[in-house]
């Protein structure tokens, strides 16, 4: 069963749909074993509205790099739906998947590897707009690079000198620039800030929050800092093992997680608010290996609550007003606001 959120209808209409996107990749174990399977992602399913954001978090390995990937049109899904201005894009290749590759662009958590060492930033700005056949002239494509330039927050001088001689901070900016050149609808952003300094953190999520309002991008930021989740994200979907653990509005996941790994992973968050006090949820054991998934729910082995049922069923994203849980402690939702089976 397929559970697609829809985002409220005043934010417009969706640019973005994601359904039952699932990724399995061949694995050759070695000379004499035998080729194995990897469900990265098991079947993840959303919708985007411009302007919104929706951001993807879990641990290493719960496949959001891989979400990310086929988002953006790198990789193609081995089973299920992505649609983009409403268009379907599953499988598309040579000319018409060129055509939609401006659509979706991507940041990459690296600064300092994302960008050519021996391409002076201008020349990096305006690669995108040669490779894709805009039609504009040198005088023209030189125009637009030291414009976008200046508009991430650097100075125009800037433009023919190299990757080296600048910051992560400032790094991390013009690989924004380049990502909008093409004037993208959708921004996918692989944890664009987790190599900077807390300091500079902040200059660069406002950055994006500008430059969201400005060209009406919708973005899906990847990350692990919840923290910083909280204060950026209209949404948030929470990946465990390649699966949906719980999907809902930032607010109401902050407010009321109710999926075991949800609740671990807000309570590993550092909070500002020195007088509040918060439990401290240990999980036991790692990440199950991908080659072996858990029987049942995946996260059976590892959660506080598990009870009989979940070794043996795997349980569906369900619930109320937009707000997905896939646990069977968290179906129904009480009257009383308690979860069913949440003490077993």
């Amino acid at each position: 069963m397929t559970n697609t959120r829809t985002i409220p209808s005043a934010a417009g209409a969706p640019v973005l749909e994601a359904v039952d996107l699932q990724r399995t990749y061949s694995v050759n174990r070695g000379l004499f074993a035998p080729t194995g399977s990897v469900k990265a992602v098991a079947g993840i399913s959303f919708t985007l509205a411009p302007k919104q954001t929706l951001a993807i978090v879990g641990e290493s390995g719960s496949g959001k790099s891989t979400l990310g990937r086929m988002l953006t049109l790198i990789e193609p899904p081995t089973s299920g739906r992505l649609m983009i201005e409403g268009r379907d894009v599953t499988g598309i290749a040579g000319a018409s998947l060129k055509a939609m590759r401006p659509t979706v662009q991507m940041v990459f958590q690296n600064p300092y590897g994302s960008l050519n060492p021996r391409q002076t930033i201008r020349a990096a700005l305006e690669e995108p707009l040669l490779v894709n056949n805009t039609g504009m002239s040198a005088a023209e494509r030189r125009e637009a690079a030291i414009a976008m330039i200046a508009r991430v927050g650097l100075r125009p001088e800037f433009a023919d000198r190299y990757p080296h001689m600048f910051s992560g901070g400032q790094r991390q900016r013009i690989a924004i620039a380049r990502a909008l050149m093409l004037r993208p609808k959708i921004v996918v952003l692989d944890e664009p800030v987790s190599a900077l300094d807390v300091s500079v953190r902040a200059q660069i999520l406002n950055l994006l929050g500008e430059l969201q309002d400005e060209f009406g991008l919708a973005y899906v930021f990847i990350s692990h800092d919840l923290s910083v989740v909280r204060h950026i994200a209209d949404e948030v979907l929470v990946m465990y093992l390649g699966r949906v653990a719980e999907h809902g509005s930032t607010e109401a996941v902050f407010a009321d997680p109710r999926h075991p790994y949800t609740r671990a992973l807000l309570s590993a968050t550092p909070m500002a608010d020195p007088e509040r006090r918060k439990e401290r949820i240990i999980l036991k054991g790692e990440l199950p290996s991908p080659f072996n998934p858990p029987s049942g729910c995946v996260f059976n082995p590892r959660c506080p609550i598990a009870f009989d049922r979940c070794p043996t069923e795997r349980p569906e994203p369900g619930g109320e007003n937009g707000h997905l849980t896939a646990c069977f402690a968290a179906e129904p939702v009480l009257a009383s606001g308690r979860k069913e089976g949440a003490a077993a």
